[in-house]
């Protein structure tokens, strides 16, 4: 995907992917990772998510990655917060508080960048790239994280023939290729959530599987 898809999808407000609320399976799931609080949990692709504000309110330090400028100002907006903004390297900073969003290429964070991340939340990052950016961006977070780095990680699975994406389906093999044996990886839920979602449903879609995973950087890549 190049970066007008994403920069125009927001300039339309074609956000179908950004959630109105925290998603439960943060709230439900984040603390199996027995993180401590204050550490810094990074978000790629963040958007202008509500999980950012909740890792915050439950205590962390938030490193969030975004290419779009307008998600990060409406973000800023809406929590009714005024960022001071900063030059760094490849990336305009945005700091309020314990959140910082950095916005630019998530390909161009360096290991120094998130030298200080303990965990790791992806909601929409793994399953916003096709195959071949999927695979760069897999062996890339493996790169630079810290062995030790515990995060979560949601993937949709359905057949990728019945709709395009994104969001891209990504199989539990193909999960496991691109981060084992780097990563341990535990699938801690996955329900067919079809009935949930009308865009697929209208789409012809049979099955659609969001699934969990609870990880943790064990090695190098």
């Amino acid at each position: 995907m190049q970066p007008e898809f994403w920069h125009d999808r927001w300039d339309r407000n074609q956000i179908g992917f950004h959630l109105e609320q925290v998603n439960p399976y943060l709230q439900r799931l984040w603390p199996l990772l027995e993180l401590e609080q204050g550490g810094r949990v990074l978000v790629p692709l963040c958007g202008k998510s509500l999980d950012l504000s909740w890792l915050a309110a439950s205590g962390f330090e938030v490193l969030g990655v975004e290419l779009t400028q307008t998600a990060v100002e409406q973000f800023f907006s809406e929590q009714k917060v005024e960022p001071q903004i900063s030059q760094r390297g490849a990336f305009t900073v945005y700091e309020a508080g314990p959140v910082t969003i950095l916005c630019g290429d998530v390909f161009a964070l360096t290991a120094a960048d998130v030298s200080t991340c303990v965990g790791l939340y992806d909601r929409a990052a793994m399953i916003a790239f096709p195959p071949d950016m999927r695979e760069a961006y897999a062996r890339h977070l493996t790169e630079i994280l810290v062995p030790g780095c515990k995060g979560l990680l949601i993937t949709l699975d359905y057949d990728q023939s019945q709709m395009k994406g994104p969001p891209f389906s990504v199989p539990d093999a193909e999960v496991q290729r691109l981060l084992s044996p780097a990563w341990t990886l535990e699938v801690v839920e996955q329900p067919d959530v079809l009935d949930q979602e009308w865009k697929f449903l209208k789409g012809g879609v049979t099955r659609l599987v969001e699934r969990v995973y609870r990880l943790e950087k064990t090695g190098k890549a």
